[in-house]
Formats: C-alpha cells, structure tokens, sequence
C-alpha cells in the first residue's frame, strides 16, 4: 500500500496549477446522463473518485472518451441501463447523483445507497424526499434506492421543495432532476457553494431554465429535453486553500494558478489575519510566509459552516496552521460529526491539541517533529501531509489512497516547489 515519506523544513517556492475541482467534476460527470447529446468536460482532475465516475458511467451504457489529458467526452444514449450498482457504488457516495437525472430522463432507476468516506452519517433521505415530492416512489430495498414514477406519470412534476438541511449533492440531484420535470420547480434551502454553481451554469448551457443561481432559492422551470455541451470545469477552492496553508506552515512564496479568490473569501480572511501575506493576481492567488509561523503567524479560531462560510473540508487544514502558530484557537466543526479523526495524528507529531465535543482546543508549539501516521479521509490526508513538510525529521504518511481521491499528483506537486516527499510502497 502506498505511504508518503517527507522529510519537513523545506520552504515552497514557485509555481503551482490549481486543478479542476472534484465536486464540479461529479455532478458534472452525471449530468451527461440528462441528454443523448455529447457533454465535453475540460479541466477534468485526474482522481480516484474520478475514474471510480467514469467506471459507474461506462457501466450503465455510456461511451466514454478522453482523447487528451484533463478532458472527457460522454454520450448516454437512449439504449441506457439504469441501474447504478453496489460494487461500482460503494466506494463513492456522489454515485448518488446519478439517482435525479436517471429518474427524470428515464422514468425510472435503480441506485446502491452510497459509500465513501466515514467522516459522518451523510443521509440520502434529503434526496428521496425531494424526488418524491416531484412525483417519484421510492423504496428501499436490499441497499438499493428503487425508484420509478407514480402511476400516471410520464415525467417528474415540478414541485416547491425545502430541504431539512442544506445539503450539496442533494441540491445538485435535485436541481438536474427539475431541468426535466414538468413545470416549476422551487428549491428552497439550497446550497450555494461554486460547485452547485458551476453545475447550474453548465446545465444553462444544455438548454436548463433555471434562476437564482449562486442563492439559497433556485427557480428552474423544466424543459422537453436538454442538449449537449463543451464546458470546463471551474477550479478547485479547496487544493487552492490547501496549498495557501501548507506555504503559511513551511515559507517560501508560491503562485497558486487558476485559483479563483472569489470562491475562497473565508479561508483568505483567516489567513490575512494570521499574518499570512496573500495577493489576489490575474489568474491565480500569490501566497508568501516567513516559515517562522510561532513567531510570526498568530491563530484564529473558527467555525465550519456552509459556504459562503469556512468550509468544512478546510477545517483539518488549517487546524495543522493552528498549532504550529502562536496563541490559542478553537475550531469548532458544525457539518460532520467524526471530523477530528486526524486529531489523534497530529498529537503524534507533537501538536497540543484536545477535543471537547464538537470544538478542538488548539495551543499553538513552536515545532513539530516527524513521525508514522495514518489518514483517516481524505481531508485530515492533506491535514497530515502539511504537517509533514512542517516537522523536524521524517515523517511517514499511511494510507494515502484517500488523498488521491481528491488531491491531483500532489506528491509531484509538492516536490516541484521544493518539498522533499517521495511516494513509497
């Protein structure tokens, strides 16, 4: 199994590319499954999640194609088979986006209840319930979401829905649903993250009648049937957000190309307010630090929250920033219940850290050394790696296939800007 050895105190200098974001690329990636036409997809990650996508989608019927790197071509054709099972499924809870537009292209599918990471209990009832309201019967039966239409229906029926929670990929299933459903659709409480955005703007572009975007009410109003499309999938905030951190931990100045300041005004907020230099630029972000964080970075507190709030997929992150930076901070999580797994691991390396429920009291140290750890997602992954480039000595990263879910060759990335990190087995 592949480990990460890096060997800390390394400054960051250079220049990086800022990849497409994978929570644009899979609802993306299901949203070729509303048309017969052909969907192009440009700044296309190269992850596991990805291909895991790819496979789902391929064994449903639909020809994949990627002619060049970073860009896929997907045509589903009438001649589909809905059904979406447990071993492609399992080890990817997004597959559950290909439930809303089966449904409303095809009347009905079947869908293996998700996996994926186990940070939290992430529930699909948000997006039955959704779907029921727009027409659908669901049931659950041997892990599978079996869904069809009411009897007398020929599409799902446009409906005003308001779900418990905000919920992103219950938004996105929701949302490509209702741009086949017949009338109007309201969604209330929707998620406004650039992702659920970005998709909005690409399903504009197939013919999709929808406004509100960027707001917590989208209005979409269904049409007979959507065309195809060539469309780039907008960058990732939170690589961006994770190499901002990992320069203010080590030093150095780095240019954080395509990352889009706009969609990360909380992350840069806090870190201004550490101390940490940041310019917004044409094209990118420019980030330079001292490499002295206890002596120069001070630590600010915080609280996850939905967007445009502190993301919760930057809370381990920036945790690493926290304790190696002078003072006391509190970072209190919000969104996923068992998201301080990478707690434990940053102890191991010398950070004073103690968890009180939902909050982890954080007392900055002066340094941290190297050790053997363990990811436990995908995030505290990236949380772990930073606090290896920071440490004194070598430190041992364990389990690193849940980084290369979400994270592009960020080993290589990495090592291109100066870090000493090599991929081991």
């Amino acid at each position: 199994m592949d480990q990460l050895l890096i060997k800390g105190g390394n400054p960051l200098r250079g220049e990086v590319q800022i990849s497409g974001a994978k929570n644009a690329t899979l609802p993306e990636l299901c949203a070729s499954l509303l048309t017969s036409g052909e969907v192009v997809l440009d700044n296309v990650p190269e992850l596991q999640d990805v291909a895991n996508m790819v496979k789902l989608l391929r064994s449903m019927g639909v020809v994949v194609q990627s002619s060049k790197q970073h860009s896929y071509s997907l045509v589903a054709n009438d001649a589909l088979t809905p059904l979406a099972s447990y071993e492609l499924v399992k080890t990817m809870r997004a597959s559950v986006l290909a439930l809303g537009p089966l449904l409303a292209r095809f009347g009905h599918a079947k869908v293996s209840l998700p996996g994926g990471c186990v940070i939290g209990s992430r529930p699909v009832d948000q997006h039955i319930k959704g779907l029921e309201a727009m027409g659908a019967q669901i049931k659950v039966e041997h892990g599978y979401m079996l869904a069809s239409l009411k009897p007398g229906l020929e599409r799902l029926q446009g409906a005003r829905i308001t779900t418990d929670m905000v919920t992103v990929t219950g938004t996105e299933n929701l949302l490509m649903a209702a741009c086949l459903a017949q009338g109007e659709t309201i969604l209330e409480n929707a998620a406004q993250e650039p992702e659920v955005t970005d998709l909005a703007h690409m399903l504009v572009a197939m013919g999709a009648k929808i406004e509100g975007i960027g707001t917590s009410r989208i209005h979409v109003t269904g049409v007979e049937s959507l065309r195809g499309v060539h469309h780039r999938v907008v960058s990732d905030r939170i690589e961006a957000g994770t190499f901002l951190c990992a320069v203010a931990c080590t030093g150095g100045e780095v240019f954080l190309k395509d990352a889009v300041p706009e969609h990360m005004d909380a992350v840069i907020e806090k870190l201004l307010a550490c101390g940490v230099h940041i310019e917004r630029q044409e094209r990118g972000l420019f980030v330079k630090a001292s490499g002295r964080p206890f002596d120069d970075l001070k630590a600010q507190s915080f609280r996850t929250t939905e967007y445009p709030g502190f993301p919760t997929d930057m809370q381990a992150q920036f945790m690493v920033l926290n304790a190696v930076a002078s003072g006391s901070s509190k970072v209190t999580e919000t969104i996923f219940e068992n998201r301080f797994m990478h707690v434990n691991e940053l102890v191991r390396l010398g950070a004073n850290l103690q968890i009180d429920g939902k909050v982890a009291l954080v007392q900055g140290v002066p340094s941290l050394s190297g050790a053997d750890v363990m990811a436990t997602d995908l995030r505290a992954s990236a949380c772990l790696v930073i606090a290896g480039l920071v440490a004194q000595g070598e430190t041992r990263v364990q389990r690193i296939y849940h980084l290369d879910r979400g994270y592009e060759a960020m080993e290589a990335k990495l090592r291109a800007l100066g870090a000493d990190i090599e991929r081991i087995k």
